[in-house]
This record gives structure tokens, C-alpha cells and sequence, in this order.
């Protein structure tokens, strides 16, 4: 888009709707800007005009009025004086000017006029010559890419940003006018996902009373937009796809109201106060299920949910797995709690730094798994010591045979503990691990293998971080005895999650 635009960016394409008559153009300019008048605070517009040196018709047609496009193209010349002057009066009436040459000498004489944006129209677009004549403009570029194949956009695309161009695409459908079941809108969206780094606009020319497509099209994450403009009078006609003043003001009320409806995707929208209110009503509330006292430790399991709320309550979205709270004062059975009066401690934050680390270091060894795989965080004395003593287990399988691998932080430590079931064997994937078997120390580099018996008493821990798979006979729940009785003790020491990198 055009550099100093921070608005959507609509264009008012004047074409040769002057008809070759420059007062009649200052006519369109001046009407056109009453009709975008109200919208200046949500909207930036563009004038545009379009521009062909005579050289473009071959001098064998010259004069050929029996040939449409010469016909028109004749009929509607203006001097570069005449053009020059709407020019002016486009940027007086505070538009940015813009045109579309379609040849190499129309580009030369628009940067003469110094028009602030220059327009590819769709049957330009991978003109090699024209392209390097746009090439050299230091000018935003816009381009409607209508019939342009998959290997031409990328062709163009790429020419335009190796050489560090401010351009934008528009999806066009060069259809006169453009049907309804033509427009293919959803081509916007596709556009944006192959270029995301690319502004990309909808040009349309379908009835102008046709304003579902305004709506489909902002939808689809439009930031330009083109519509052909001209008026009507005894003496000039225009085509059944150009607005008059009052159609373009209906057209650009059509799309305000669309970006309303839309709203904003660059981030999560603000609630209103009657979307908060209508939905709050229905939301449970955390009761007590029995007295609790000042400093009693409760979780989830030690509440109820119901209906109605009150102010100042844990609701429901306040309670999950990584959540537990402290009473800071005494709550009788049944009643609601209060927020007030409770201290909360949420771990949610710190599993989401593990998981990120753990993802990090099985990025960098080349490591592999499932997507979705069971994986439990080992916090043996809870998740404030994590960095000091816990490892992350990741369940890769558990049948007759079992795999699980083992990820360890730097200066991590696993307690002394045996298993009375499990026989297993370790085998270093990446990193150092040192495992103190039976009184016996054995420093394990990548590739070592060491298997632990059954009741053999174990420990291990690492310096600059470790993976290991450890492989073993089937695994089962509470085999792990540890040394230490309040480790035993403590039944929150796992938090079990799905590992989705």
C-alpha cells in the first residue's frame, strides 16, 4: 500500500469516463469527493486515471473507429495539459493521485506529473518491458493480477521485491461487468496466504448495486479497493459497472458497516459490557464443599460449581490443574469463594517455560516424536524446585516392553528411588548424565547404555543437560519407591499434559 496510507485504501477509477472532455473530469473529481465525504476517519481514497501514448495503437489502425478499444481510446485523448490539470485537481481535493500507463512513455510522462501512485492493470501484468520501466519508479506500485497463472504472479511478486519496491496485488476479474457467481473472492484470501508479507486488494467491476461483495471481500482480509466511477448526463453515457456519486456512497456505507461487523484480527477484541453481563449470568461459581479454615490448601476437588454467582467469586475458568489456593480466612461450607480471599498460585506459566525448553532441546538433538505424545512434568518437590530436582517423562509407549524419554535442564537432579516391578536401561541420546547405581557412580556420555535392576537403588543428575530413552519392562503406577518419605507424600509431584511441538 501506499506508504503514507494507514487506512484501508479505496480507489475512485475514473478510466476515461472524462470522456476526452477535462471539465466534465473536474466534474468527477469534485462530486466524487462530496460523495466520500463522512468517511475520511475510517477510510484513505485515490483518483485515479488511466493514460495511453498514441504510439500504442499500430500506426496501421490508426484512425480505425470501426475497432472498440481504438474507437474509445481516440475519442477520449487529452492533452498532457488537460491531464496534467485533473491531475492537480485530484490532489487539491485532497485524493492521492494515481494512474495506470500502459505503455513504456505513458510511465515516463506520469513521473513528469509526478503522480504519487502507480497502477499495473491486469493486462500489463507480466508485460516484461512495462515491468522494468515500473522497475525504475520510485513510486508505490499497485497490480491487478486478473488472468495471471500461478508461475506469472510468483515471476512478479519476485521481480518487484528483489528490487525492494513498496508494492501491493489486487485480485481482479476482468469481466464487464463481473457476474456475481464470477468474483471468486475467495481468491483474496489465497493471494494473502501465498504473499503474506504482500498488501492485497479486491478490483471489482461487478453491478454497482451489488454490495455483498464488499462484505465478502473485507472479510476475506482486503485492504484495497477499486471501483470505476463516472456520471451520467445527456450528453456522456457511462457502462453498466462504473457508480455514479450516489452508488459510491452507498458502496462505501456498505463498507463500513463490514469493518464493523469485522472488527479487529491483530489481536483479542474488548468485550462489552452487555456481552460480559449476558454470558456472566450463566457461568458457575466456586462453592465450598465443607468449612475451610484460614491457611487451608484446597484445589479444585475441594469446591462445587453452581448457579448463581456472585461478585468477587472464583468461577469456573479460575480452576484447573495448574491451580491451587490458600483461604486467607475462614469459609463456611457451601458458601461462595471469594476472591479476596484466597491467595492463588497458578503454574500454568511455568509448565508452558518446561514445555518450551524441553521443545528447544529436542529441536536441537534432531529428536523426533509423536505429535500429541502423554508427557508428565516431575516435580519432586514441587514446581518452585523444578530447576533443581524433576525431569520431564514423555510416555513414547508402555506394553510388555515400554520407551519413555527423559528430558533434564542443566544441574537438574533425580532423587534416590527403586523400582520393585521395572527393569530398564538407559541409553544417552544427547548431553551427560551421571547415575549413581547401587553406591556405584557411572558417568554416561551420548551413546552409553546402562541397565537398572530390579530394587537396585538409583540416582542421577546432569551438568550441562541431558535426553536419554529409557527403555524397560511394562511400567506401572506408584513402582517408584523413593528413599525420601516426603516425596512419598506428596501427590501432586506430576503434571500430565499432551507434548505438542
Amino acid at each position: 500500500m501506499p506508504q503514507n496510507t494507514k487506512k484501508p485504501l479505496f480507489i475512485l477509477e475514473m478510466a476515461n469516463n472524462h470522456m476526452g472532455d477535462a471539465q466534465h473530469g473536474l466534474r468527477l473529481i469534485r462530486e466524487f469527493r462530496k460523495a466520500t465525504e463522512g468517511f475520511a476517519d475510517v477510510f484513505d481514497f485515490a483518483f485515479k486515471l488511466q493514460l495511453r501514448d498514441p504510439s500504442i495503437i499500430h500506426p496501421d489502425f490508426t484512425g480505425r473507429m470501426d475497432i472498440s478499444q481504438i474507437k474509445r481510446f481516440t475519442e477520449t485523448r487529452l492533452s498532457e495539459e488537460d491531464f496534467k490539470a485533473l491531475k492537480d485537481e485530484i490532489e487539491r481535493q485532497g485524493f492521492i493521485s494515481m494512474c495506470t500507463p500502459f505503455d513504456e512513455p505513458s510511465v515516463e510522462a506520469m513521473s513528469r506529473m509526478n503522480f504519487q501512485v502507480f497502477k499495473v492493470a491486469s493486462c500489463s501484468f507480466g508485460d516484461w518491458p512495462l515491468m522494468e520501466a515500473f522497475g525504475r519508479v520510485e513510486k508505490p506500485i499497485i497490480l491487478s493480477t486478473a488472468c495471471a497463472d500461478e508461475k506469472m504472479l510468483d515471476a512478479v511478486v519476485s521481480f518487484f521485491r528483489n528490487r525492494n519496491k513498496p508494492f501491493s496485488i489486487m485480485h481482479c476479474v476482468s469481466a464487464y461487468p463481473t457476474k456475481g457467481g464470477e468474483l471468486a473472492v475467495g481468491q483474496i484470501r489465497y493471494l494473502k496466504d501465498r504473499y503474506p508479507d504482500v498488501p492485497v486488494g479486491f478490483s471489482t467491476h461487478e453491478h454497482p448495486d451489488n454490495h455483498t461483495s464488499i462484505f465478502m471481500a473485507v472479510g476475506a482480509g482486503a485492504e484495497i479497493f477499486e471501483k470505476h466511477v463516472g456520471i451520467p448526463t445527456d450528453k456522456y453515457k457511462i457502462n453498466d459497472y462504473s457508480c455514479t456519486p450516489e452508488q459510491i456512497g452507498r458502496w462505501l456505507a456498505a463498507a463500513r458497516e463490514a469493518y464493523e461487523m469485522y472488527g479487529t484480527s491483530n489481536g483479542r477484541m474488548d468485550f462489552t459490557e452487555s456481552a460480559v453481563k449476558g454470558i456472566g449470568a450463566f457461568t458457575r461459581g466456586a462453592f465450598a464443599k465443607k468449612a475451610l479454615k484460614d491457611g487451608d490448601t484446597f484445589s479444585a476437588k475441594d469446591v462445587f460449581l453452581a448457579i448463581p454467582n456472585v461478585d468477587n467469586q472464583v468461577m469456573a475458568f479460575d480452576l484447573s490443574k495448574y491451580a491451587s489456593f490458600t483461604a486467607k480466612r475462614d469459609i463456611a461450607a457451601n458458601a461462595p469463594i471469594p476472591l479476596d480471599g484466597i491467595t492463588v498460585r497458578n503454574s500454568r506459566e511455568k509448565v508452558g517455560e518446561i514445555t518450551k525448553v524441553v521443545a528447544d532441546m529436542l529441536s536441537r538433538a534432531g529428536i523426533i516424536l509423536p505429535n500429541g505424545v502423554g508427557c508428565s512434568i516431575s516435580a519432586h518437590y514441587g514446581l518452585e524446585r523444578f530447576n533443581e530436582y524433576g525431569a520431564v517423562i514423555i510416555d513414547v509407549l508402555n506394553r510388555e516392553y515400554c520407551k519413555k524419554i527423559i528430558v533434564m535442564q542443566p544441574k537438574q537432579k533425580h532423587p534416590t528411588h527403586k523400582h520393585l516391578k521395572k527393569e530398564e536401561t538407559f541409553h544417552v541420546l544427547s548431553g551427560d548424565l551421571r547415575v549413581e547405581l547401587d553406591g556405584v557412580e557411572h558417568n554416561l556420555s551420548t551413546g552409553a547404555l546402562l541397565t537398572v535392576g530390579r530394587e537396585m537403588r538409583h540416582a542421577f543428575e546432569t551438568v550441562d543437560g541431558v535426553i536419554f530413552e529409557e527403555i524397560s519392562t511394562t511400567h506401572y503406577k506408584d513402582d517408584s519407591i523413593y528413599d525420601d518419605q516426603a516425596i512419598m507424600g506428596f501427590n501432586d509431584r506430576k503434571i500430565e499434559y499432551r507434548l505438542f511441538i
